[in-house]
């Protein structure tokens, strides 16, 4: 099974490989070994288009010279754009749109031409997680009701629809049991939690929740949207040693008048407020944003702010990305379209600059211990692959500490930073 884009559509695919593991399939690595191959796409921008339509077209390649029979596509793609893919990819053999999902092993099983034994779906509680034995993903909500001018999620995925509380926490458990250490808790709007089922934003109390449940050593929480972080929230990930001081803040840019073409809800003072309100309260906190350039309309001035933005508020992870026009969202109707030059030269300003402040912030490491997490080894295995609580997986930064031969992927170890290389650092081992 192959899956591209975030971490939501990374548990819907564990979901997916639960069902086939519970319906008595053996899951397999290999392409060529497998009868059914299973692409969970995305569809959120071209880039994504493009790699997921890619590998359709590779995986297609094994109903001849490998032992594949049946090719299935499922996820954001899929749900956008059904209909031209089905007539523009015959080699595969079922499309199935998150509309779908509730049907997912019925539609499966008229596929394979067998007997309906069960009308199995995709259940948080069968997932397989596919993220190691120590850390795994939490999803607490689906969709999105924000409705940025640029943003296809809420016209894929459907309103922001909150999860109950207790099938959240009675997920969490099983989680725990089975020995995850590192919980990481998703949504598309994290801050919303709740909003929709409750009348008030619930991540606080749910957070306090997760903190009491036995087994877990760190609780992380993505994609929390400025307007929506609270001082009730703050205050939760200060007064919980098991939250990471790490916050996730999708700001996408500073000039006001970006912001409002954006339908953002913040303001360039507000974001300023809430940055240094998280700073003042968590001193040793790690900020973390992504931004866009070149939105339609975006000027040299507007750019300008941003990137003086960027310079003062120093962000320890930011990533960027260039507009991407969407089919059917509101900024894809905007006369005053920007260049790709353009784009792709503010990208690079914004990256260089950012470059430089991590360099310096991750300088001022140097000499502090830490505690992290064995996520792997280099390939020549003479290097552990660690994170500390500043990182998340496949996002940020690896603190390299030479390999001992003692430690184990999972393992918790405590080491000493002593140099900076690019955005990671270099430790040694503290026994």
């Amino acid at each position: 099974m192959y899956r591209f884009g975030c971490s939501k559509n990374l548990v819907d695919t564990e979901m997916c490989i639960g069902i086939f593991k519970k319906e008595k399939f053996e899951i397999v690595n290999n392409p060529k070994d497998a009868e059914i191959i299973v692409i969970n796409t995305c569809g959120f921008i071209e880039s994504a288009k493009e790699e997921a339509i890619n590998c359709i077209l590779e995986m297609a390649d094994y109903k001849k010279t490998g032992n594949c029979k049946y090719l299935i596509a499922m996820g954001c793609l899929v749900q956008r754009y059904k209909s031209d893919l089905e007539k523009a990819l015959p080699e595969v053999d079922m499309f199935l749109s998150i509309d779908e999902y509730d049907n997912f092993w019925e539609k499966i099983s008229k596929m394979l031409k067998k007997e309906i034994k069960s009308k199995n779906t995709l259940d948080y509680l069968d997932r397989v997680i596919s993220t190691g034995n120590t850390t795994a993903y939490l999803k607490i909500a689906e969709g999105c009701s924000n409705r940025c001018t640029y943003c296809a999620i809420p016209y894929i995925r459907g309103p922001f629809v909150s999860r109950k509380m207790e099938d959240i926490l009675e997920e969490a458990k099983k989680l725990a049991k089975t020995g995850i250490k590192e919980l990481i808790v998703i949504a598309q709007d994290t801050t919303k939690y709740g909003i929709d089922i409750y009348g008030e934003p619930k991540l606080s109390e749910l957070l306090e929740k997760l903190c009491k449940i036995e087994g877990f050593k760190w609780i992380r929480f993505l994609y929390a949207y400025p307007e929506s972080i609270t001082d009730e929230l703050i205050e939760t990930v200060k007064n919980n040693d098991k939250i990471c001081n790490y916050f996730d803040i999708p700001l996408q840019h500073f000039s006001d008048k970006v912001l409002k073409r954006m339908n953002r809800k913040s303001d360039s003072k507000s974001i300023e407020r809430v940055i240094e309100k998280i700073r003042t309260r968590i001193p040793d906190v790690i900020l973390r944003t992504t931004m866009i350039v070149g939105f339609p309309g975006e000027t040299e001035e507007d750019f300008f702010e941003l990137y003086e933005f960027v310079n003062s508020a120093k962000f320890e992870k930011l990533g960027v990305f260039k507009y991407s026009k969407e089919d059917g969202t509101p900024a894809a109707k905007i006369k005053e379209q920007v260049h790709y030059k353009t784009k792709q030269s503010r990208l690079d300003k914004i990256m260089t600059l950012e470059s430089m402040i991590s360099k310096i912030k991750l300088e001022e490491k140097i000499g502090n211990e830490y505690e992290a997490i064995v996520d792997g080894f280099s390939n020549d295995n003479k290097y552990i692959c660690a994170r500390s609580y500043m990182d998340i997986p496949n996002e940020d930064g690896t603190i390299f500490i030479k390999n001992d031969g003692k430690v184990n992927m999972g393992d918790f170890i405590k080491c000493k930073i002593t140099s900076v290389r690019d955005y990671d650092l270099i430790a040694e081992m503290i026994n």
